[in-house]
């Protein structure tokens, strides 16, 4: 499966546009990484809690958008955008929207 942020792909023929496709992670925060998160804002460096979860979240919703164009008969997904929001206190969601094709 081709996956581009582009609306095409360079050399390759869009033969069938199959509609939008779309996955959502959304994954909580524990205590402890929130604390330790805080301690590094204080003294500086690098949440790796945070990052560990975040790339986490973007491979479920990458791989769920994935699974729904395979199951639309695409061979390939243009347009790719991943957005982040938090919820609440506690809870980011990933989302990760394309347009499945077919690429002749």
């Amino acid at each position: 499966m081709l996956i581009v942020t582009t609306d095409g792909i360079e050399g390759r023929r869009i033969v069938d546009y199959l509609g939008i496709v779309s996955g959502d992670a959304i994954v909580g925060a524990n205590v402890f990484r929130d604390i330790f998160a805080r301690v590094r804002d204080v003294v500086g460096g690098r949440a790796g809690g945070y990052e560990a979860a975040l790339r986490g979240a973007k491979k479920h919703a990458i791989e769920d958008m994935i699974e729904e164009a395979e199951a639309a008969g695409a061979n390939a997904i243009v347009a790719v955008d991943l957005d982040c929001e938090v919820i609440g206190d506690s809870m980011l969601m990933v989302s990760a929207n394309g347009t499945a094709v077919r690429l002749g």
